[in-house]
């Protein structure tokens, strides 16, 4: 992070919560106050009043540690508004339109959330018969076609360290809850190259999911798209997966 060419501690009041939000998100994982302040040097009574007072207005929330910190509910829907402002007329977002239309069905831009992913981008399906999830929904890892592949692009002492904590909710009799079952499916994923979801988020929904990586092949987002088995079987939406790798590399391209 740039630093401010005023002294230790001279940062203005006003720019105190701005900087502390930025240090986090730069740094792209829970920090506690005292790491947050690394970059700040501010009092030690300063910064933790300053850090409490975001997490009461809900823009910090706490780790599951109890002593970290990371973005909170308030700060996810600024982030999810940014991101959705820069997408909305550039070539990125017409990426997702072009992919929308030769699909015919929703098509979603993902990215890692925490324990969750969240909708950063969507287009909707033109069929009356669709899933509500709006740009901002977050959804759980180890139940979507999304979460699943942000999981297979985790390093094993992370996923593991994930499996111990997460609350593997079953939203659907398909659902895979159990540590050994989605270890399973993480190194099928891993394998193919793309994830999928058969009714375990939504029953009735099926959906696949593609990386979008980097040029250092760092994942960026997920492109997934969705449809009900009404109108598309599981098989049958493999046969998009050209495509949607397709969508995925020139995203990768223009990020």
């Amino acid at each position: 992070m740039k630093q401010s060419s005023r002294g230790k501690g001279q940062l203005p009041p006003s720019y105190r919560n701005l900087h502390i939000i930025q240090s986090l998100v730069l740094e792209g994982r829970p920090l506690t106050a005292t790491e947050i302040n690394a970059s700040l040097n501010l009092p030690v009574p300063t910064i933790h009043r300053l850090v409490s007072n975001l997490e009461a207005e809900g823009f910090l929330t706490r780790h599951l540690d109890g002593r970290s910190y990371q973005p909170g509910p308030r700060l996810r829907e600024m982030m999810v508004g940014v991101m959705r402002f820069w997408y909305q007329g550039l070539p990125q977002r017409d990426v997702l339109i072009r992919l929308n239309a030769q699909l015919g069905e929703t098509c979603n831009l993902a990215m890692p959330d925490g324990d969750a992913m969240i909708y950063v981008d969507r287009v909707e399906t033109q069929w009356p018969l669709r899933i509500q999830l709006h740009a901002g929904s977050r959804v759980p890892l180890h139940a979507t076609s999304a979460g699943k592949l942000c999981l297979s692009m985790m390093p094993d002492p992370v996923l593991e360290r994930y499996l111990k904590r997460a609350e593997l909710r079953a939203y659907t009799p398909q659902t895979l809850t159990t540590p050994d079952a989605l270890l399973a499916e993480v190194a099928r994923i891993r394998e193919q190259g793309y994830s999928t979801d058969s009714e375990e988020f939504v029953p009735g929904m099926i959906a696949v999911a593609v990386p979008v990586l980097d040029s250092a092949g760092k994942l960026l987002a997920t492109m997934s798209f969705h449809a009900p088995l009404q109108r598309l079987t599981l098989a049958e939406g493999l046969k998009h997966l050209p495509a949607l790798r397709a969508a995925a590399e020139e995203l990768g391209r223009l990020a």
